[in-house]
């Protein structure tokens, strides 16, 4: 039988079913072409409900807010205390029959029973869940209770779906406590069990959220800063060095805004290594501090402490802390790379995905395809080199990549340096290696097997020496020697500074000459390779072939069939001149060397993209239309038309990413983001792994 739904349904407040749902989401995804997201009942129609705004946004789901629940948590009781559940349930059919039309599948959150009126004696999620035909993955709040509790409520849990004649698709048993997700056992029956820890950060707020929830006011800090998670708060009601003494990392310090001594102190307190990481200062009493003291902290720049400004007294805005709720929204990287590694650390993903019985969709999606990305690197774990630990991007992609199990991740730089600005970003780093280069014990061997691999080319011991201290070289030096798989640079060095050392010390394949590179373009249901659009300027006709034949080995390693479009401003033989030439020529070479390839050339972008146009100018072709592989006749046109594509058709464009090198290098742009470097390492892992 085929899945077309799955219902999350809890017994309880905060089990943590929007974690379920995220990770059952980036596996659906990545199966169906389109996915709903539905929640029968929300809680007001006053604000948007988090979970339905999370699902649509981050998972960028072709939904209208509208539809994508049935009746407020008011109006639902309103029809119940009337005996009205049969319209209840008849309308919220209706909409799920409507959304069932329109998508491949609908995930369905439900509220927790305790949310309901206690007039209520049965659990509506059930209800609605057997008359709307999902199968129902349970989650249940395990947070302070024993293994004998935990495993009663399983076992009721159990009963009740069987006993409503509903499919039980899983069990998910939330927030416990190491000891006992260690001795529960999966013998309660066929439905698949799984225990996930509690991780006490996805508690925790962020400064953005107490901002938000309290209408706080920003004095200073910049919008990154803002994520740092509060893990508790302090009242700073005493002296200096007595406040000093009470501070803890992830503390939001709650003081008067006139208080001028404890608020020059706690930023006194990030410059201190001898001191623990405050998250924000909440200055009460609606006060701002004096214009010697505001002076004073504006100057320390970009310093990342954020102060928030409330109007209540201290005493007020203490107890109004005590009710902020943690959150998960679209921009929340960290937490949501914590949440996603959390459900694949603890759940069978390919058991789960078995279950839902259903074929695979041609299509991908960027979000499918950067999920298959994780998946993959994850299937042979590689280790990966980055050089550039002083760039405070490199940093935060560490995290989230160590935080979904991808990689493991060696940084190269000063031990306490990396420390201490990582502490200061708010972020935990502890299972990163970290060398520092100056100070290794694999220095003066790789100096010397760089001066052996180069000293025929005029290269000095001295000089091979000066080489190694520069990072990008140290780096490449480990994947030579087998210490790293791969290495991602570029955020702050140059493409040449990354590459140079490549080819110096890995070299490049076997029949390839040159090092090129390629753009994975997610457009809104397919990948397409463009290649070579970042580092050969004006390749020959015989370079031009090893691109497109290392474009499509690249291409297959990441499960994109390769159909190699060889473009030109001429489709076949409609045109002539020594660029057209070229273009033949190379496509011929290619046919020679790998006859495997399915290639058209020269063709135009319109006749490979577009099938209604192929038909009319290559209607015999078997890659006209329907290429996947794109690869541009030199570097000017390359670079601007996935620029354009990028910007035009909303793509998100993954690279550059580097071939040709024995062992992956990749480089990144000056300008990168955080999402393209974590991007890139998986991709790196990947290229590793065959």
């Amino acid at each position: 039988m085929k899945i077309k739904s799955i219902y999350i349904a809890s017994l309880q407040e905060n089990a943590g079913s929007l974690v379920i749902s995220m990770g059952l989401m980036e596996l659906l995804k990545k199966r169906f072409g389109k996915v709903a997201f539905f929640r029968p009942v929300i809680l007001n129609s006053e604000y948007k409900d988090q979970d339905i705004e999370f699902m649509l946004e981050y998972f960028a789901l072709k939904q209208e807010y509208s539809s994508s629940y049935g009746f407020t948590l008011k109006d639902a009781d309103s029809l119940l205390a009337q005996n009205k559940l049969h319209d209840l349930i008849e309308e919220l059919i209706a909409k799920f029959k409507k959304l069932q039309e329109e998508y491949d599948f609908i995930l369905v959150e439900g509220l927790c029973r305790n949310c309901f009126s206690a007039a209520i004696d049965f659990d509506l999620n059930l209800e609605i869940a057997k008359n709307i035909g999902s199968p129902i993955a349970s989650v249940i709040n395990g947070k302070n209770k024993s293994e004998e509790v935990i495993t009663e409520e399983i076992k009721i849990e159990n009963d009740s779906i069987k006993s409503n004649g509903i499919i039980h698709f899983a069990s998910f048993i939330n927030r416990l406590s190491a000891d006992v997700q260690k001795n529960l056992q999966n013998n309660f029956s066929d439905t698949p069990t799984y225990f996930l820890p509690e991780i006490n950060e996805l508690d925790k707020p962020t400064v953005s959220e107490v901002m938000e929830q309290l209408g706080c006011e920003l004095l200073f800090g910049e919008e990154k800063d803002m994520k740092k998670v509060v893990y508790g708060s302090k009242i700073a009601a005493m002296n200096v060095e007595h406040f000093l003494s009470h501070i803890s990392n992830g503390d939001m310090i709650i003081v008067p805004g006139d208080r001028a001594d404890i608020i020059i102190a706690s930023y006194a307190s990030l410059y201190s290594r001898e001191y623990p990481n405050i998250s924000c200062i909440l200055l009460t009493g609606n006060l701002t501090p004096v214009d010697s003291v505001t002076k004073l902290l504006k100057g320390f720049g970009q310093f990342p402490l954020p102060v928030l400004k409330i109007k209540t007294d201290t005493w007020k805005t203490a107890l109004n802390v005590e009710h902020i709720r943690a959150q998960i929204n679209s921009k929340s990287e960290r937490k949501i790379a914590l949440a996603m590694g959390l459900f694949n650390d603890n759940v069978d993903i390919t058991k789960i995905d078995g279950a839902l019985k259903t074929e695979s969709t041609s299509i991908t999606t960027p979000i499918s395809f950067e999920f298959g990305l994780f998946e993959k690197a994850k299937s042979k774990r590689k280790k990966i080199v980055l050089p550039e630990s002083s760039d405070e991007r490199i940093l935060r992609a560490t995290e989230i990549l160590i935080r979904r199990n991808v990689v493991d991740i060696v940084l190269l730089g000063n031990k306490d340096e990396i420390n201490y600005q990582a502490s200061q970003l708010g972020l935990h780093l502890d299972n990163v290696e970290i060398i520092d280069p100056n100070n290794s014990e694999y220095f003066d061997d790789f100096v010397d097997t760089f001066y052996e691999l180069r000293r025929e080319k005029g290269l000095t011991r001295d000089a091979a020496r000066d080489a190694m201290v520069h990072l990008s070289y140290f780096g490449t030096m480990m994947i030579h020697k087998g210490l790293a798989d791969g290495m991602v640079s570029g955020a702050i060095h140059t493409t040449a500074d990354t590459i140079r050392p490549g080819l110096q010390i890995i070299k490049t394949l076997p029949g390839i000459s040159i090092v090129s590179s390629v753009f994975f373009m997610c457009l809104d249901t397919r990948v397409l390779v463009y290649g070579d659009c970042a580092v050969n300027q004006n390749p020959t006709a015989e370079q031009l072939a090893e691109i497109a034949i290392s474009s499509a080995d690249t291409a297959m390693k990441f499960g994109i069939e390769p159909r190699i479009a060889m473009l030109s401003y001429s489709t076949g033989t409609s045109g002539a001149g020594e660029d057209v030439e070229k273009v033949k020529i190379a496509t011929e070479i290619v046919k020679t060397k790998r006859p495997d390839l399915p290639i058209e050339g020269p063709i135009q972008y319109d006749a490979a993209i577009d099938p209604d146009v192929a038909r009319t100018k290559l209607p015999n072709s078997t890659v006209a239309g329907k290429a996947t592989i794109f690869i541009f006749p030199d570097l000017n046109t390359g670079n601007n038309t996935y620029k354009a594509v990028q910007r035009s058709a909303n793509a998100v464009a993954i690279g550059p990413i580097l071939q040709g090198l024995r062992k992956p290098i990749n480089d990144l742009s000056r300008g990168c983001l955080v999402a393209d470097i974590v991007n890139t390492v998986a991709i790196t892992a990947i290229q590793a792994q065959s």
